[in-house]
């Protein structure tokens, strides 16, 4: 069968505003990229269409897909491209009703079977990892789901049923490398976070799947709540492909926890130092993690930056949504990670269930006492598979507009608050940051430690001020 994955753009940005984001950052799908890498090592084709570095209009989308003339067509979404890629299903079948459609990603992973009673065009759901489950579909020729596990299809009567759960693969390292070679433009059309490394071309990776915290707004629904992760010498053999195949110099782990495992993390890089792979890199740590000598065996592998989730600044609404770290803290162990020589990134987000402006501005006012080079700011959003989306309507009001569920709309509001209000702190926050001398003079340093960064942001100028002018910074 020949096999045809899609990556939809979705709502990405503001409602109503222009999109720039691409400017700034786009990801290889490493998801997608890993089953098709699968699917080829146990000789099934497969193609992909990534809408993000190659966007191009719904109509001009399905006139290539029907060129293409693929038996089954795959698309992995989110919550806020769901409906998009549902669309394109729909005028899919409308030219070509024997092509069976399949979905997999978080949405379809935590929504379920009852999808297929709302999406007629959609004949099955991957539910979990996709990667032997989406073989065994194809291998079968999609004539028997009930006898593989990991599906949601339709019975005899049209409703939406699920089939056995499918066990999560429990040794990462039998999987191989992402299919990079299958990606169109890869790696000239992607590139991480503007200013985020000092070297291009630069590429993602994850090295991990699943976590064990209990974080409220987190979904797990895909890898779920275990911890499985690739061993050091798989991930330096990645790393080291990357730059021998696709003169990668510079890396983003965006595992939620690379520093989770410290015998792992110590032996890659050991390893890394010791075999001289000259490939930097970013990654996410927690900060319960963060001593002295795990910061000099991340400098001294070549990591450039490291990211931190703190969320908030107020210490109940910390305790209402994950583990604890004390605040006073923070700032020390945000101070290590400067001294050690590499970039702080705090990551935070506004609107969470319980907040008030008094909470907000604890916030804000927090993030500009921590020693940080830069921001991260998301509006809170209740995915579905998240635990706090159970109890949200006791805490304020929830629009569940899928499209808008993108980290960049109010979709809840808490109680005694107002959208305005909430609009209003958000870009407060991000103006009190950005706007202060120390910042721009980080900046500017970057012209000469980050040069790509600073010719792709000239580059695209005109877009930046045109989005600019729009906003209420």
């Amino acid at each position: 069968m020949k096999v045809l994955f899609i990556h939809p753009y979705g709502s990405n940005f503001l409602a109503g505003k222009p999109d720039i984001t691409t400017i700034f950052n786009v990801m290889p799908p490493l998801g997608l990229l890993s089953i098709m890498a699968w699917l080829e090592r146990h000789a099934v084709a497969s193609e992909i269409i990534d809408c993000y570095a190659t966007p191009m209009p719904q109509d001009l989308l399905v006139d290539e897909i029907i060129h293409r003339a693929p038996d089954v067509v795959a698309f992995s979404c989110t919550t806020s491209s769901f409906l998009e890629g549902n669309r394109i299903a729909e005028a899919l079948k409308a030219r070509n009703s024997g092509i069976t459609v399949i979905f997999g990603g978080a949405h379809a992973c935590t929504m379920g079977p009852p999808l297929l009673d709302r999406f007629p065009a959609i004949d099955y759901l991957v539910l979990g990892e996709g990667e032997q489950t989406m073989l065994e579909l194809v291998q079968d020729g999609c004539r028997n789901p009930a006898a593989i596990p990991g599906l949601a299809y339709r019975d005899s009567q049209g409703i939406g049923i699920a089939s056995a759960p499918r066990d999560l693969i429990p040794d990462l390292d039998q999987l191989p490398f992402p299919a990079y070679h299958l990606l169109p433009g890869f790696p000239e059309k992607y590139k991480l976070p503007l200013f985020s490394s000092p070297k291009f071309p630069n590429t993602s990776i994850i090295s991990s799947r699943g976590c064990p915290y209990q974080c409220s707004y987190c979904d797990r629904s895909v890898f779920s709540k275990g911890f499985r992760f690739n061993s050091p010498d798989y991930i330096l053999e990645h790393v080291a492909m990357l730059k021998r195949d696709y003169g990668i110099r510079h890396v983003f782990f965006y595992d939620d926890l690379f520093t989770f495992d410290r015998k792992r993390v110590a032996e890659f890089c050991e390893l890394k130092r010791k075999k001289g792979i000259d490939v930097g890199y970013n990654c996410i740590a927690r900060l319960e993690h963060v001593d002295a000598e795990l910061l000099k065996l991340l400098k001294d592998s070549g990591c450039w930056q490291v990211n931190f989730g703190i969320e908030s600044g107020d210490p109940e609404i910390l305790k209402q949504h994950r583990k604890f770290y004390g605040l006073d803290e923070v700032g020390r162990k945000l101070q290590m990670v400067k001294d050690s020589g590499m970039r702080v990134k705090g990551l935070f987000m506004v609107g969470l269930p319980g907040e008030d402006e008094a909470a907000i501005r604890r916030t804000i006012d927090y993030a500009l006492s921590l020693p940080l080079d830069e921001i991260n700011v998301t509006k809170f959003t209740p995915f579905p598979g998240a635990p706090v989306y159970r109890t949200l309507e006791q805490f304020g009001q929830f629009t569940e507009d899928w499209e808008l569920m993108n980290c960049m709309n109010f979709v809840f509001i808490p109680n005694g608050m107002s959208a305005e209000q909430l609009e209003k702190l958000y870009d407060e926050f991000i103006s009190r940051f950005y706007r202060r001398t120390r910042i721009h003079w980080g900046y500017t340093r970057m012209l000469w430690k980050s040069p790509h960064s600073v010719l792709d942001f000239l580059k695209n100028l005109p877009a930046i001020i045109r989005f600019e002018r729009q906003q209420k910074w």
